[in-house]
């Protein structure tokens, strides 16, 4: 079964605000302009209430079964993000229920929001992932493919693309930070190029462990997971 540590979700909520804030006055950025989106996988609706109580406003979730039982629970006036890998027969399931799709990798999976969000009659907002760092286990387009997708994808009706995302590797702070900063560099290059449907409206980057480098290196939406709900415990059942 499993189970969470104890943990005041107001104070992890305002430890991280207070935080985002100090991060940005570093480099003389508007703290407001930074959004945190409260990643709730594996998260009861009732925490994620006291979250929404506490001023969260953005919510995200990894699978689309989780958020489906989660989106039909939780009331009121919040936005949903979809944060992890979508499989492309899962897209009619989120395609009008959620704001924003954070990974988008490929051109099968534009292709199918496409056609769903035509016949829906919407559009649908995507960040398209890329995999900065290069690492293999990692989801995400190569640097030099991103510029090439986006232009094609930028064909497709239904579709509009409002920024991208990444992932940065575990481990050394400083590597991290040259990794957000080469992705916000392509998110400059990006925003200065006439595509049709492309907007470099949000950079999303930076997690429990990143989020204050990545707010210092230009990251405007932030995917905040243990430090607003807490690290979870796998207990083993007995019997």
């Amino acid at each position: 079964m499993e189970m969470f540590n104890v943990f005041n979700i107001p104070t992890g909520v305002a430890q991280i605000n207070d935080r985002v804030v100090q991060a940005a006055k570093r480099t003389n950025r508007d703290p407001s302009q930074v959004k945190i989106v409260a990643v709730s996988k594996f998260i009861a609706p009732e925490r994620i209430v006291e979250a929404l109580q506490a001023g969260i406003t953005i919510l995200g979730e990894n699978r689309v079964q989780e958020f489906l039982h989660k989106y039909s629970m939780i009331e009121g006036p919040v936005e949903w993000h979809l944060v992890g890998t979508l499989q492309t027969n899962k897209v009619k399931q989120v395609v009008g229920r959620v704001e924003l799709i954070h990974s988008l990798d490929r051109f099968s999976l534009a292709a199918e929001i496409s056609r769903q969000a035509k016949s829906a009659g919407i559009e649908v907002n995507v960040l398209v992932q890329v995999n900065i760092s290069r690492e293999p286990s990692k989801h995400g387009l190569e640097r030099s493919k991103v510029i090439p997708f986006l232009k094609q994808v930028s064909q497709l009706e239904g579709l509009r693309v409002k920024g991208l995302m990444t992932i940065a590797p575990l481990g050394n702070q400083e590597v991290v930070r040259l990794v957000f900063r080469e992705m916000h560099e392509l998110f400059e290059q990006i925003a200065k190029l006439d595509i049709p449907k492309v907007e470099m409206k949000y950079l999303s980057m930076g997690m429990t462990d990143d989020f204050e480098v990545a707010v210092e290196e230009g990251a405007n939406l932030l995917r905040i997971g243990t430090g607003i709900f807490g690290k979870r415990l796998m207990i083993k059942r007995e019997g």
